[in-house]
């Protein structure tokens, strides 16, 4: 008698289980899908990232340039002027 309380118990237990878990089975396909999506936009924001670095190292040249032809331009009115 105590064998088959233990085995009904024991089988309600996995019953309970079963329902608590069923509903996260029917979604994983959708959990995959989206983690999916989520390697590949960040897969895009390394790539975003890796051009604003390339860009950010261009206009710091830029702007060097710029300084060394703002300090020709300053002589070369500087000696117009005088």
């Amino acid at each position: 008698m105590v064998k088959w309380i233990v085995l009904g118990v024991v089988l309600f237990a996995l019953l309970v289980l079963f329902l608590a878990v069923r509903p996260l089975l029917r979604r994983l396909p959708g959990l995959q899908r989206a983690a999916l999506t989520l390697q590949t936009r960040q897969a895009e924001v390394a790539s975003l990232q890796d051009t604003a670095v390339d860009l950010q190292d261009r206009i710091e040249k830029l702007q060097e340039k710029l300084e060394v032809t703002q300090r020709r331009m300053a002589v070369i009115q500087a000696r117009r002027g005088s």
